[in-house]
């Protein structure tokens, strides 16, 4: 079930319009297989502040001092590229441009997904 997940996942968000400015309707409809729990948000928030607090600031709200452009703040309603999991996913595995690049090289899917927590827990509710 897992792999095949993958699969779809992998081919649904690797589209030519993922991701986008507004989100992508095909990474919406992705449901996060990861369901949200302390030790998924835990394992979220280590990968993520291993990966991304230098930009996105240790809180998510973009005040990291490596960016070398403004860096949006995770914790705030106004999400660039979509706000669901399956879009956020997309964000983080695709990247959105040379400056957030994707991260599927160096990142399992499941650790993407508890990112995906993770972000969810400081940030805006769906």
């Amino acid at each position: 079930m897992r792999m095949w997940l993958s699969v779809i996942v992998v081919a649904l968000l690797q589209s030519p319009a993922a991701p986008k400015k507004g989100g992508n309707p095909e990474a919406a409809k992705v449901k996060n297989p990861i369901a949200m729990s302390p030790e998924s948000t835990a394992a979220g928030k280590r990968i993520y502040t291993r990966m991304c607090s230098r930009c996105h600031g240790s809180e998510g709200k973009g005040d990291g001092t490596a960016a070398s452009v403004a860096v949006p703040d995770l914790t705030d309603a106004a999400w660039d590229y979509g706000g669901s999991d399956g879009d956020i996913f997309a964000v983080i595995h695709d990247g959105v441009s040379t400056d957030m690049e994707g991260y599927a090289a160096r990142l399992s899917d499941t650790d993407i997904w508890n990112v995906v927590n993770f972000v969810r827990s400081v940030g805006p509710k769906p």
